[in-house]
C-alpha cells in the first residue's frame, strides 16, 4: 500500500492547479490520480496533423506550444470578470488574444431558410483566448509539477474511511489495482461523475450525495466541430465567422483562427446527444461541411483538417443523466460533508463547486483555490467524527 498525505483525484485544470498551489505552499506529500491517459480533463486542444504544422512558439517558462492547436473543450475567458484566472495565465507567461468578431454574421432562421447576412455582435467585455489553445494552460501547469507525483491511467474506484485515514483503490486499463492510504482527498472530478464512478464507504451523507448526483456536468451533453483552413477567407468577405442556425447540424459557429497559425471555424452541434449516436461520424462530418458551405461559401467545404469531439461519449466526463439533460451553469452544491465520517476529509474542487463561476475555466481555478485553502486549515479535531 502506498501512502501520501493528500490525494488529488482528477488531472484536469482544477486538479493540476490544486497541485500547483500545494507546491507553492511547500506541500510535497501528495499524489495526483487521473483516469485518462492524458492530463487536462475537459480542456482538450487538437493539433493540426498536416505537413506544414506551424512553428513551435517559445514562452518565458520554457513550455512550447503549437500555434495550430484548436480547442475542443472550453475556449474563452473574460479577464474583466475573471481576474483570478487572468492572473494565473499572466503568471505562467501565456499569450492571450481577443476573439475575432469583426464583420457580419450569417444566420439560418428556420430549417428550410436560406442563409442571411446581418450585422455581427461584439462581446463586451471581449472574449479572450490563449495562443496554443487552452491546452497551453494545462501544459504550463503540468510542466512545473514533479512527474513522479502525477499518475495517468489510474481510475479511482473506491474510497473508504479507515480509522484516521482514507483508503483509496485505483484500477488501470489492464485491470491492475493499486491501493493508497491518505489523510485528505481533493476531488477534482465533476460531482455527478464522482457519485457514478466511485464507491464511498461509508456512504456520503444523503443530502450531500443527492446534491452531487443532481449537479449537471458542464459540457457533458455537448459536441464541438472544428474545420481548419489555410486562410480565414470569410474575413475577406467582411464576415466575422460567427453564425447561428436553426437548420444545423451546427447551431452556433465562431472563428477559431489563431495569430500565427492556420485559420479555422468551430461550431457547437445542435443535434441532441442521443440522436448523435445514430449518425455515423463520416456522415456527421459531411453534414457539417455542407452547412459551412451554405453559410460561408464553397471554400468552406474543403477544410485541410476537421475534428469532432463528442463529450457525451466521453466516459470520464458524461454520465447517463448528463446525456439526457441540458447543461446549465447551476448553483454550486456544498463541497464537503458537515458531519459524519467524511467531515474534514474530502473536498470537491472541480469547476461545478465554484460559487462564482460553476462550469467555467475560472470556476476550476476558484474551486481549487478554495479547496486547498480549506485543506491546509483543517485540524485533527475537524477530521474526527463528531
Amino acid at each position: 500500500m502506498l501512502t501520501s498525505r493528500i490525494a488529488i483525484i482528477g488531472g484536469g485544470l482544477s486538479g493540476l492547479y490544486a497541485a500547483h498551489l500545494l507546491e507553492q505552499q511547500g506541500v510535497k506529500d501528495y499524489v495526483l490520480l487521473e483516469a485518462r491517459g492524458t492530463f487536462g480533463g475537459r480542456v482538450e486542444s487538437a493539433s493540426f496533423g498536416g505537413t506544414q504544422l506551424a512553428d513551435t512558439v517559445s514562452v518565458p517558462n520554457g513550455v512550447s506550444r503549437k500555434a495550430d492547436r484548436f480547442d475542443l473543450g472550453p475556449t474563452w475567458f473574460w479577464p474583466a470578470f475573471q481576474p483570478e484566472l487572468d492572473r494565473v495565465i499572466r503568471d505562467l507567461g501565456l499569450t492571450r488574444f481577443q476573439q475575432h468578431e469583426a464583420g457580419d454574421m450569417v444566420i439560418e432562421r428556420f430549417s428550410m431558410a436560406s442563409p442571411e447576412r446581418m450585422r455581427g455582435h461584439l462581446t463586451s467585455p471581449p472574449s479572450m483566448r490563449l495562443a496554443g489553445g487552452m491546452g497551453a494552460l494545462v501544459d504550463a501547469l503540468r510542466s512545473a509539477l514533479p512527474p513522479d507525483r502525477l499518475h495517468s491511467g489510474q481510475r479511482v474506484r473506491h474510497l473508504h474511511v479507515d480509522g484516521q485515514h482514507i483508503g483509496l483503490e485505483t484500477e488501470d486499463i489492464d485491470g491492475r489495482r493499486t491501493s493508497y492510504r491518505v489523510d485528505h482527498v481533493l476531488l477534482a472530478v465533476p460531482p455527478r461523475l464522482a457519485m457514478a464512478a466511485i464507491v464511498f464507504s461509508p456512504a456520503l451523507p444523503d443530502a450531500l450525495a443527492q446534491a452531487w448526483s443532481a449537479t449537471a456536468t458542464w459540457m457533458a451533453p455537448h459536441a464541438k466541430y472544428v474545420a481548419v483552413y489555410d486562410t480565414p477567407f470569410w474575413r475577406e468577405q467582411g464576415l466575422s465567422g460567427q453564425g447561428r442556425s436553426a437548420r444545423g447540424p451546427l447551431a452556433e459557429i465562431h472563428d477559431a483562427s489563431s495569430p500565427g497559425g492556420r485559420a479555422a471555424l468551430f461550431g457547437f452541434l445542435g443535434v441532441p446527444a442521443h440522436a448523435r449516436t445514430t449518425i455515423p461520424d463520416d456522415q456527421l462530418l459531411a453534414h457539417c461541411r455542407a452547412q459551412l458551405t451554405r453559410m460561408f461559401g464553397v471554400n468552406a467545404g474543403s477544410p485541410r483538417a476537421e475534428f469532432i469531439k463528442d463529450w457525451a461519449n466521453d466516459p470520464y466526463t458524461a454520465t447517463a443523466a448528463d446525456r439526457e439533460g441540458a447543461t446549465l451553469h447551476e448553483a454550486a452544491p456544498l463541497s464537503s460533508a458537515g458531519a459524519g465520517a467524511w467531515r474534514g476529509r474530502i473536498v470537491g474542487i472541480a469547476s461545478e463547486w465554484s460559487p462564482q463561476f460553476p462550469g467555467y475555466l475560472a470556476g476550476a481555478i476558484e474551486a481549487a483555490g478554495r479547496g486547498v485553502q480549506t485543506l491546509l486549515k483543517a485540524t485533527p479535531q475537524e477530521r474526527q467524527t463528531p
